[in-house]
């Protein structure tokens, strides 16, 4: 059955859009005029199978589809399947009915095309790998699991609370940094703004005068001159330095040289192990609990360490759990990888109880950091108050010291 993007009329003469699936273009237009909706446009969405992509016959009319799927929206429609999968729904016709409750086009056209996946008889793991760019494979092989335990309903419940945890983690670090960076940004700006067009003003005053001037004056004039001449250089460079790291990263000797020295400095390295160690674990306990076996589950995680030394360590385990070993006894050798959660994660296996136990590792750590985010903001916020009104502090010296030596010579 094929799926229709329209453009319509309804029976107000509202103009509205959607997706619909039928099988041809006269079908679609005769189901849209059964629900009162005259089609102005309509456009047949075709799907190409192992991009993960889907676009329209209309070149600039697929742009919208590319909008990313946000992760809280991927977590709404989670939990909704999930309840009607629970409500008794088969499962073609809960994707069914969450097509048009779904706000994003976007959505609605993967759901409409995971949908028909199914009725050719994929199963829905298959059916949602076919799109990797809006599921990941966290959730394609936890779906897969869940439909051969036959509990996808529960899978999906865990996923929806999985996805929407890592959202609430990921909004909280990020509302504790907003506030600092945008004083920092903030502070910059007036700064530039301050010695290329006020100082100079002020300044020239000077310059012209006969009189030595003091040594803070001085440096200012040659500071605000700097940066009246070349203060396009003053802009650009940290944005050319973050395009060099940028592409320098994507290199394997550079991400690797690059991700080894953020994991060895002295404050924010112990922060990022911490953040890769709640991330990994947290992980690889959802994958663990909803029966993904060991060696599968590594290699998910292996996939989203978003750093290098661990993607080769967690490689390193792999190699090692294949052949018998012990994932926390590998862990423990390396100092990328924080001591306590080795130490957790090697009691776990002992117990028998690793799933749990990583559930308790990923809450630990992500509390840690939370704490550490919180409390390393607080004192940036009062630290970049007090650098600002010390370089104002000097400006303004630098200016006035010029004029109290010429009130003396007067006097």
């Amino acid at each position: 059955m094929a799926v229709f993007e329209y453009r319509a009329l309804n029976s107000r003469g509202k103009a509205v859009s959607g997706i619909i699936d039928a099988e041809s273009t006269s079908a679609a237009k005769l189901k849209l005029r059964q629900q009162q909706i005259f089609p102005t446009s309509l456009k047949k969405i075709e799907s190409q199978p192992g991009a993960g992509q889907i676009k329209t016959a209309s070149f600039f009319s697929g742009f919208s589809f590319f909008s990313k799927v946000s992760s809280s929206e991927l977590a709404m429609v989670t939990r909704q399947l999930s309840t009607l999968l629970s409500a008794g729904f088969p499962l073609v016709k809960a994707v069914s009915t969450l097509v048009p409750q779904t706000k994003s086009n976007t959505m609605k056209r993967v759901l409409s095309k995971v949908k028909d996946a199914i009725e050719e008889g994929n199963s829905f793991a298959k059916a949602l790998s076919l799109y990797p760019n809006v599921f990941s494979p966290i959730f394609i092989n936890m779906v897969n699991a869940g439909e051969s335990s036959g509990t996808l309903e529960i899978v999906l419940e865990r996923l929806a609370d999985f996805t929407e945890n890592r959202e609430d983690s990921k909004k909280k670090i990020q509302a504790s940094l907003a506030y600092p960076v945008l004083m920092a940004l903030i502070g910059f700006g007036v700064l530039i703004v301050l010695l290329t067009y006020v100082v100079p003003g002020i300044v020239a005053i000077f310059s012209d005068m006969k009189h030595t001037l003091p040594l803070p004056t001085l440096i200012l004039i040659a500071v605000s001159s700097f940066f009246k001449s070349f203060w396009w250089a003053v802009v650009l460079t940290p944005v050319l330095f973050i395009v060099l790291i940028f592409f320098v990263k994507k290199t394997d000797k550079g991400g690797f040289f690059i991700d080894k020295f953020l994991i060895l400095l002295p404050v924010t390295g112990g922060l990022l192990k911490k953040i890769i160690a709640a991330r990994f674990t947290r992980t690889l306990g959802s994958l663990l609990e909803n029966g993904v076996p060991m060696l599968t589950a590594l290699n998910i995680t292996k996939s989203i360490a978003g750093n290098r030394v661990i993607h080769e360590l967690i490689s390193k385990a792999c190699d090692v759990v294949e052949q018998g070993g012990e994932l926390g006894e590998v862990l423990n050798q390396s100092r990328s990888f924080p001591y306590l959660a080795s130490q957790m994660i090697k009691i776990g296996e002992t117990s028998g109880e690793i799933e749990k136990m990583l559930e308790k590792t990923a809450d630990l750590f992500e509390k840690d950091v939370q704490t550490a985010i919180t409390a390393a903001t607080s004192l940036i916020e009062p630290l970049i108050i007090l650098v600002m009104g010390v370089v104002v502090g000097c400006i303004i010296m630098a200016i006035c010291l010029p004029i109290f030596e010429i009130n003396q010579l007067i006097q």
